[in-house]
């Protein structure tokens, strides 16, 4: 599991991101509230332990921003301030869990646990098909059904695509996408992602030029959309 903590007190980010890494946790530490909407576009995180009172963009920006592309990422906000105003805030801004300073780090640990195991329950229904417009994939066979006719989906372009399924609506930067279908070891170049989209396009667009459901988002990556969720 990767987090994100994003804290400008560097006593208490070396303290918590010891502890975290301790737990078996990957961390990524941010000092700033912009250094951590750069990383939060660049990278996949499984949750976010986010100070309030940091310079650059507050806390609370930073959450309404991330929950703008990302409505699913576990928040869990950290501050000073302990009024029953200040909690309702961060919870409207799209936090999940609010935790005040200081703490005890066995709290936080327990906190963050929770909030992982509930975001990464198994989902209701598994996505072992999908359609979508007149098209139809199955994830177990790989086969498929588009523009060619009945075909085959490589692996690599199964994990891909159920990806942006299972995110539809969202966007999913490129290097979420090289770190969940092709790992953290060996990454492939960009271009090869855009090559992936483009084959997709080919197979389900009706007009490949002028993409339905692959669509671009500049500089950050893509989203699969499915209108009024068909």
């Amino acid at each position: 599991m990767r987090i994100l903590l994003v804290e400008d007190e560097e006593g208490i980010r070396d303290l918590v991101k010891f502890n975290l890494e301790e737990e078996g946790y990957e961390v990524v530490t941010a000092k700033d509230g912009r250094k951590a909407i750069d990383l939060f576009a660049q990278q996949h995180f499984d949750l976010i332990i986010l100070d309030i009172m940091l310079p650059e963009l507050d806390g609370l920006q930073v959450c309404a921003q991330i929950r703008l592309t990302n409505t699913e990422v576990p928040i869990l906000m950290l501050t000073a301030r302990n009024t029953p105003n200040d909690r309702v805030l961060g919870l409207r801004r799209g936090a999940d869990d609010y935790l005040t300073k200081p703490f005890h780090l066995e709290e936080l640990l327990l906190r963050v646990q929770n909030l992982l195991r509930r975001a990464t329950r198994a989902p209701e229904l598994s996505l072992d098909e999908f359609r979508f417009g007149k098209n139809y994939v199955n994830f177990n066979t790989y086969e498929a059904i588009g523009n060619p006719g009945k075909f085959t989906l490589t692996k690599k372009e199964a994990m891909l695509l159920k990806l942006l399924i299972d995110r539809r609506n969202e966007v999913v930067s490129r290097q979420q996408i090289l770190q969940t279908v092709w790992g953290y070891d060996v990454f492939p170049s960009t271009r090869t992602i855009d090559n992936f989209i483009l084959s997709f396009r080919k197979y389900f667009e009706e007009d490949p030029r002028n993409p339905r459901f692959f669509q671009s988002v500049r500089g950050v990556g893509y989203k699969f959309v499915l209108p009024e969720e068909e």
